[in-house]
């Protein structure tokens, strides 16, 4: 077992049940039919901005492929876990291992913002994805079919000035999946959409997450989202994780079903509970 992972790659280009918080819940775990992800296990993570502690020892363990959502109000550490578990900050006690070697391409980033290249066309911001591979004789077909995995084909010889915002995430996602990751980190990439963009985003990052098996890790403030795409939520309250809730629903999930609703609903009492207690 290894200590914390260090990515190579620049932000830019970073385009990826033994549980011990309180209150898990044991139920049917799903999974994508092949798994390619990585296991990712965290012992007494800490970090800290000055005097501000922001994780204030975190224990977690998850799954190869498994798709864990992470929600908590601004500031209790979410997106803090989520960049040290990519690689993006250091350290200052505890670890984070994926159980064996890994490699730059296998922890990809995907941000709020899409980040793409404006001097680039679509094509050319999708390889950006593949790091020091991006110059081998196949990065284009790579590229390419990456590009047709997010439904963009037809967008590669465009300039990202002309993509609507759905469109730039897709390139993005793209970006982020060409090097075909086997850990997916997600920072709240769909929280600009509109409604039915978001949504349609939503079935889009839970078919490659099938379809390609790496384990992902979503930050977001929509609780509706979190439910919907997640195998598991994790609350972070004040640096720590406060509340684990498995979601045994099958997929496809049934937006505003009444079992997705009852646990949004659970979580957003925690949440508020939490508020009332500070």
């Amino acid at each position: 077992m290894q200590t914390a992972l260090r990515t190579s790659l620049p932000e830019t280009e970073l385009a990826g049940r033994a549980n011990f918080a309180p209150q898990a819940r044991i139920a049917r775990e799903e999974r994508p039919v092949q798994t390619s992800g990585l296991p990712l296990s965290i012992r007494g993570l800490r970090k800290s901005f000055g005097d501000n502690e922001v994780l204030r020892g975190i224990d977690l363990h998850i799954p190869a492929g498994q798709f864990v959502a992470i929600v908590g109000k601004s500031g209790c550490g979410k997106s803090t876990l989520l960049r040290l578990i990519a690689g993006l900050e250091t350290i200052d006690a505890g670890s984070i291992s994926f159980g064996q070697d890994v490699q730059p391409e296998d922890i990809r980033v995907m941000f709020q913002e899409p980040r793409l290249l404006p001097w680039a066309r679509v094509l050319d911001n999708v390889e950006v994805g593949l790091g020091r591979d991006h110059a081998s004789s196949d990065a284009h077909a790579r590229a390419e079919k990456a590009l047709t995995e997010v439904g963009l084909a037809d967008k590669r010889d465009q300039w990202p000035s002309v993509l609507s915002g759905g469109q730039k995430q897709r390139v993005a996602l793209a970006r982020a999946l060409v090097s075909r990751p086997r850990v997916l980190a997600l920072d709240e990439p769909l929280g600009a959409l509109d409604a039915l963009t978001r949504i349609s985003m939503q079935r889009l990052l839970e078919r490659v997450w099938r379809d390609q098996g790496f384990t992902a890790i979503l930050v977001t403030h929509d609780v509706s989202e979190a439910v919907a795409l997640a195998d598991r939520v994790l609350v972070i309250e004040e640096g720590r994780i406060a509340h684990d809730v498995t979601v045994n629903a099958a997929r496809p999930r049934e937006r505003g079903s009444a079992e997705l609703a009852g646990l949004e609903g659970s979580i957003l009492s925690h949440l508020l509970s939490a508020d009332d207690r500070t």
